[in-house]
């Protein structure tokens, strides 16, 4: 079975999996924001944390200040990934109580960085 477009220019996955959450091989539609971080915690079953940093202007001091956010995201089985990992996470329909977004791409592995 190949890999369908979800329409974004990402590449597909070379592994099949039977996942019905998963944008590629299963049921799930992906739409509004794309969004790119580190995978946190893949402590969970299917779900990843991914952690993005960014800057917040203080107006008062006139700096700005680093900050960061975690956002839980599907994490579809044919798509492997470790704590590290450069990721690009897709919004899509509501799977549980906080997860929102599924798994899209991996841009880069750990491996790579170190």
């Amino acid at each position: 079975m190949v890999a369908k477009n979800i329409g974004l220019k990402v590449t597909p996955p070379e592994e099949e999996c039977s996942d019905p959450n998963c944008p590629f091989h299963g049921t799930l539609p992906v739409r509004g924001r794309t969004m790119d971080g580190v995978v946190a915690s893949t402590k969970m079953r299917g779900t990843v944390t991914v952690r993005r940093d960014y800057l917040k202007f203080i107006k008062k001091y006139r700096r700005y200040a680093r900050s960061h956010s975690m956002t839980a995201a599907h994490h579809p089985p044919c798509i492997p990934l470790e704590v590290g990992d450069t990721v690009r996470i897709a919004e899509c329909r509501q799977i549980s109580k906080t997860v929102s977004f599924v798994v899209v791409e991996r841009i880069k592995s750990k491996e790579a960085t170190d």
